[in-house]
C-alpha cells in the first residue's frame, strides 16, 4: 500500500504510462498525462506560497481537469476541499471561511458563481485563484498570486518530494450542519488507503476495470470511484450529471462505456428501474453494481437482479465520518419477497459495527439499538470543532479489549439471527403518534412494494392535535400511472396497521435532491409544514 493517495497514480504512470486513466465528455488523459500535469500544478501551488497542511478549495464541474487539480493539491502537501458548483454562494463562502482557505482552484462554467461569491462576501476576494481553464477569467477582485492554466507549462513535471504522511489530512468534506453552518469532516490518507485496499481486494478489481464516476466530487463516494480505479490502473469514466434526469441516456452511457463497475446512491438505480430502461442480459461487460448512502427498495433490486444475472450486487453502508463505507453485503441471489429487507451486512476489514442501547451496552440479537462504528476508517473529527467531535466520537465502551473511539451514526439497527446487521432507519425517524412508536422506514418499505410508484418518502411533522405527530407521504407516480392518495392508502392498509397510515399525501413530479443525490427529506418536510392547513387529497 502507498503512503499517500496520489502515489497510486505515480506508480501507474511508471508501469503503464500510455494506459487511459480518465475519460471525460471532451477529454481523455493517460496516467502519464495525469502524473505530469498534477506535478506541474503542485509546483505552481508551492511557488505561490502553499505550505504543508494548507487547505485548497476546488470549484469546478467533474472533469479530467478536476481530477488533475485534486491530485495537484495532494502533491503540494495540501488539503483538498471540494466545493459543490450547485451550492448557493453564501454556503460556499461559509465553507471557505470555515476552512480558512487562501487558495481556490476553479474552472468551467463557474464565473457567475465566482462573481456572486465576491459580491456576497468581500473577504472571499482575498483568496488567490488558480484558473484551470483555457478560457480567460474575467472576474475580480481576487487575491494576488493567482495563475492560469497556461502557466503550468512553466513548471517542471519531475516528481516531487512529499512532507505529508499517511496520517495527515487528505481532504475535508463539508456536510450539512444543524446550526446552519456546514461541518467539515476531516479524512486522512490512511483512512482512504485502508478502505481502498480492502475494497479492491474483496471485489477482485484489476487493470481492466472501467469504473463509473457518478458521485459529485464533494460526496465521499467519489473518493472510491477515483482511487479504487487508480489503485488497480483501471479507467475512470466521468458520468455527466445531466444524465441523472435522462434514464435512457444514462443506461446507454453504461453500454457505450462498457463499464465493469457501477457505484452510486440507490435513487439512481431506483430511477432506472422505474423507467424500465434495463434490458434482460443488458450491460454484458458489467461485473458489479454497488450502492451506498441510502436504502435501495427491494423491488428495485429484484428488477436489476432479474435482468442482470451475470452481475454481482453489493450493498455498502457507512457515513462520511467513517470513510466511504464500513460494512458490506453481497446479495447471494434475487430476493423472493419484495418486502424482504436487505441487510447492511458485516463490517469491512479493520472496521467494527456495534448495536448499543442507551447505556452503551450491546443489545440482544433481534432487538433495535443505535448503531456505532469503530475502526480504521474513523475520521479524526470535525474541522476546528472539538466540541462537536467530542459529542459524535466517544471512547470505545470496551476500552480494555478494544482501545480507540467509536462514532455515533444516529441510525437504528438490529443484529439478525443470521449474524448480519439490518438498518432500521434514523433515530430521528422513529416517532410516536397516538401513543404508538412508529418507524417511518417500515412505512416506506411497504410503499415501495406497491405498483405504480416511482419514488416515495415518508416524513413526520409536528401536529397541534392529540396525535402529536402527523405522518406525511410524498410520492412520485411512475410514468403513466394514475394514482390517487385514496388508492395508495387503500393498498398500503393491506401491509401496515391503521395507526401507521400517512394522514397527508402529496404528489411530486420529481423529488428534491441534496448535493449527494439523496432525497432531500428536510425540504419535503418544509413543503408539508408550509401547507399544513391544506386538506388531504
Amino acid at each position: 500500500m502507498p503512503e499517500l493517495l496520489h502515489e497510486w497514480v505515480s506508480r501507474q504512470a511508471r508501469r503503464r504510462p500510455d494506459a487511459v486513466a480518465v475519460v471525460g465528455e471532451r477529454e481523455t488523459l493517460t496516467y502519464a498525462q495525469l502524473e505530469s500535469l498534477s506535478n506541474r500544478l503542485a509546483r505552481i501551488l508551492k511557488r505561490g506560497g502553499c505550505r504543508r497542511g494548507e487547505r485548497v478549495a476546488l470549484l469546478m464541474p467533474k472533469s479530467p481537469t478536476a481530477i488533475v487539480s485534486l491530485l495537484g493539491i495532494y502533491k503540494a502537501d495540501c488539503v483538498y476541499v471540494p466545493l459543490d458548483p450547485a451550492s448557493p454562494p453564501r454556503r460556499l463562502a461559509k465553507i471557505l471561511e470555515a476552512c480558512d482557505s487562501a487558495w481556490l482552484l476553479a474552472g468551467g462554467p463557474v464565473t457567475d458563481l465566482l462573481a456572486a461569491l465576491v459580491d456576497d462576501d468581500r473577504s472571499v476576494g482575498s483568496i488567490a485563484v488558480g484558473w484551470m481553464d483555457a478560457k480567460p477569467l474575467h472576474v475580480g477582485p481576487f487575491g494576488g498570486g493567482g495563475f492560469g492554466l497556461g502557466d503550468l507549462q512553466s513548471c517542471s513535471d519531475d516528481p516531487l518530494e512529499y512532507e505529508n504522511t499517511r496520517h495527515d489530512p487528505a481532504h475535508i468534506l463539508f456536510t450539512s450542519g444543524s446550526t446552519g453552518i456546514p461541518k467539515g469532516v476531516v479524512i486522512t490518507h490512511d483512512n482512504v488507503i485502508h478502505f481502498v485496499g480492502w475494497a479492491t481486494t474483496y471485489f477482485g478489481m484489476d487493470s481492466s476495470e472501467r469504473a463509473s464516476a457518478h458521485a459529485p466530487l464533494n460526496f465521499d463516494l467519489s473518493v472510491f470511484d477515483i482511487f479504487g480505479t487508480f489503485a488497480v490502473g483501471g479507467r475512470l469514466h466521468l458520468v455527466p450529471p445531466e444524465l441523472n434526469l435522462l434514464p435512457n441516456q444514462l443506461a446507454e452511457f453504461v453500454r457505450h462505456a462498457e463499464l465493469t463497475q457501477w457505484f452510486s446512491v440507490p435513487s439512481v438505480l431506483n430511477y432506472l428501474a422505474k423507467f424500465d430502461v434495463v434490458r434482460r442480459g443488458d450491460f454484458p461487460t458489467l461485473r458489479r453494481v454497488l450502492w451506498c448512502g441510502d436504502v435501495l427498495p427491494t423491488p428495485s433490486l429484484m428488477y436489476w437482479m432479474e435482468r442482470l444475472p451475470h452481475v454481482r450486487f453489493t450493498n455498502l453502508y457507512g457515513p462520511t465520518e467513517a470513510t466511504i463505507a464500513s460494512s458490506y453485503y453481497t446479495v447471494p441471489g434475487c430476493p423472493p419477497d419484495p418486502h424482504a429487507p436487505i441487510p447492511i451486512g458485516v463490517a469491512c476489514d479493520g472496521e467494527e459495527l456495534l448495536v448499543l442501547d442507551a447505556s452503551m451496552e450491546p443489545v440482544l440479537p433481534g432487538e433495535a439499538g443505535e448503531l456505532w462504528i469503530g475502526g480504521v476508517g474513523l475520521s479524526p473529527g470535525y474541522w476546528r470543532d472539538p466540541a462537536r467531535t467530542a459529542e459524535a466520537f466517544r471512547p470505545h465502551p470496551s476500552r480494555a479489549k478494544a482501545p480507540g473511539r467509536i462514532y455515533r451514526t444516529g441510525d437504528l439497527a438490529r443484529v439478525g439471527d443470521d449474524g448480519l446487521v439490518y438498518f432500521l432507519g434514523r433515530t430521528d425517524s422513529q416517532i410516536k403518534s397516538r401513543g404508538y412508536r412508529i418507524e417511518l422506514g417500515e412505512i416506506e418499505a411497504a410503499l415501495n412494494a406497491l405498483a405504480g410508484l416511482q419514488e416515495c418518502a415518508v416524513v413526520a411533522i409536528p401536529s397541534g392535535g392529540f396525535e402529536g405527530t402527523t405522518i406525511c407521504c410524498a410520492y412520485v407516480p411512475a410514468p403513466g400511472a394514475a394514482l390517487t392518495p385514496a388508492a395508495l392508502r387503500r393498498e398500503l392498509s393491506n401491509a401496515v396497521p391503521p395507526y401507521m397510515l400517512p394522514a397527508r399525501w402529496r404528489a411530486f413530479d420529481r423529488f428534491p435532491r441534496n448535493a449527494n443525490g439523496k432525497t432531500d427529506r428536510r425540504r419535503l418536510k418544509e413543503v408539508f409544514e408550509a401547507n399544513a392547513t391544506e386538506a388531504n387529497r
